[in-house]
């Protein structure tokens, strides 16, 4: 066991040079109350320091009433959680996930963002152990119970779509909000947000039962801020939302050419919403499944709120402020936000291929890209600026977590609001740039056919704009040249200026795409790509 080597390492990992909402990042959210002052103690522990790689976590410096639902909180959206044993005496656990992948995503990924449970950082790093071995420990029961809960069979099974009411709203809570909380356990495709018998509500649709259960498991009975704006979650009957309009009051992250509309949900929507469910049947406990009671109450972090898009504090009396333990609206560094939150945080990438035009290349599939920018201290990681918020959230949705060049990239909103281009006179060495005015938007004409022909990687790509004289075999040639296999080819029947082309995998279509997006192919004719819903 960790616990019998060595002494603490008093150096996790840090924020980077972008911080981010860190209390919403995957569900270690913030409790009220305060930390306990144990963390200056000595105690064993790993003396790696989170250098050789391992799916055994060890997770340092967390409070001394640390439930066992919080620690696997932390791993819930990185995969499977096969073990786990909790120190509370030590102020520490480790966490057993089920491939080294995972694991390497869940460091990478809070090597920029610091996950804070209870107003207190908490640090994760490799453990020196292959596995974790408890067979033999009397107190693995509960931590073996909300192993269950969580990996219980009939997850997958589970409505894809959740209703969530806010109860005790002393804070205004918008539908980005909403969807930047629960897009940490997966994809959200689509989302309504409404009141009904005087309660703000919501029907939010994951692409799975399996997200939606753990996005249930994991926040139900949360406040979204200390002592107010509760979340009570439940599944609806509805296996989909059918959504007319995109703006504050509904919105489809599948359909980004939808009108706004005139803002309130139509006839149509309103009577899904009453057959989703019937009054009363919200419960504050856990999801029925589980063996074990999750500790209740955690609350998001308001101080750095600055990541919701559009989410303006009201002002209340300091007085109320202070019953609320919220900080004052000083505090809050709530930078104006009144067109949408349209810069990405992108993480994890292999600083050895990646540059800013492979960047704006793949993220234009999903929107304009204007700026990107590479930190210049940290060159796995870069900011990606999006015309506007929903562009960012469609790529947001559809790239988080694809492999480029290898690394699985992590993509989050950045509390940035722009990406700043150098001051004149100093040198970035062209990690800046700035893409406002390329010729190769996708999405610069209004009702373009791009809009409707959006999808997320495949291994199979369209190809459009080829020139009549190019046959078969020049396309092949072209996209094997640098080492990609090519599986099937097919032009399009009624027209020989498209066509498509599967590639060996996901992978080699999404580094393709960026390599001969805007390919010359003579007689005038640059190519075009983009991802295929189809296959050959």
């Amino acid at each position: 066991m960790d616990g019998s080597v060595h002494q603490d390492i008093t150096v996790g990992t840090k924020r980077g040079s972008d911080e981010l909402f860190s209390s919403i990042s995957v569900g270690p959210y913030i409790m009220s109350t305060t930390a306990n002052g144990n963390d200056s103690k000595k105690f064993k522990g790993d003396m790696r320091g989170g250098g050789v790689p391992s799916r055994v976590l060890h997770v340092r410096r967390l409070p001394s009433d640390i439930t066992e639902a919080e620690v696997i909180s932390l791993g819930l959206h990185f995969g499977d959680i096969t073990n786990l044993l909790l120190l509370k005496a030590k102020n520490q656990a480790f966490l057993e996930m089920s491939s080294e992948d995972a694991a390497q995503n869940m460091v990478s990924y809070y090597s920029t963002v610091t996950p804070v449970i209870r107003h207190h950082p908490v640090y994760v790093q490799f453990s020196n152990h292959k596995e974790l071995k408890t067979d033999n420990n009397p107190n693995q029961e509960r931590a073996q119970a909300a192993l269950r809960a969580v990996s219980c069979p009939h997850a997958a099974a589970s409505s894809s779509v959740l209703r969530v009411v806010v109860d005790n709203l002393m804070y205004p809570v918008t539908l980005d909000a909403l969807c930047q909380i629960f897009s940490k356990f997966g994809t959200v495709l689509r989302i309504i947000v409404f009141t009904k018998n005087s309660q703000f509500q919501a029907l939010l649709q994951f692409p799975d039962g399996a997200s939606a259960h753990n996005a249930k498991l994991s926040l139900d009975g949360q406040n979204i801020y200390n002592g107010c704006c509760t979340l009570r979650i439940s599944f609806s009957k509805l296996n989909s939302l059918n959504i007319k309009y995109n703006n504050d009051k509904s919105r489809d992250f599948t359909r980004p050419d939808l009108p706004t509309g005139d803002g309130p949900p139509t006839a149509m929507e309103h009577a899904a919403m009453a057959t989703a469910f019937t009054p009363g049947i919200i419960s504050a406990s856990p999801y029925t499944g589980a063996t074990h009671t999750f500790s209740p109450a955690f609350t998001l972090q308001p101080a750095v709120s600055s990541s919701y898009p559009a989410l303006t504090l009201p002002t209340l009396p300091a007085a109320a402020l202070a019953s609320l333990s919220l900080p004052t609206a000083s505090r809050l560094h709530l930078p104006s936000l009144s067109t949408g939150h349209c810069v990405l945080l992108v993480s994890n990438l292999n600083p050895e291929r990646v540059t800013p035009h492979c960047l704006f290349i793949l993220f234009g599939v999903y929107g304009d890209v204007t700026r990107v920018k590479i930190l210049f201290n940290k060159k796995e990681n870069a900011l990606v600026q999006m015309s506007d918020s929903t562009q960012a959230q469609l790529a947001m949705s559809h790239l988080n977590g694809q492999r480029l060049y290898g690394n699985p990239i992590r993509i989050t909103l950045s509390k940035h609001t722009n990406v700043q281009l150098p001051r004149e006179g100093h040198e970035d060495q062209g990690l800046t740039k700035d893409y406002s005015s390329s010729p190769l938007h996708r999405f610069k004409k209004p009702g373009s056919k791009n809009y409707s022909n959006i999808y997320p990687p495949s291994a199979t790509l369209h190809l459009s704009n080829i020139p009549p004289s190019a046959v078969e075999d020049d396309l092949r040639r072209l996209f094997s040249s640098s080492g990609f296999t090519v599986n099937a080819f097919k032009f399009f029947q009624k027209d020989h200026k498209m066509a498509l082309i599967q590639m060996g995998s996901v992978d080699e279509s999404i580094e393709s795409l960026i390599q001969f997006h805007n390919h010359d192919l003579g007689e005038n004719h640059h190519l075009r790509v983009s991802f295929s819903k189809s296959s050959i």
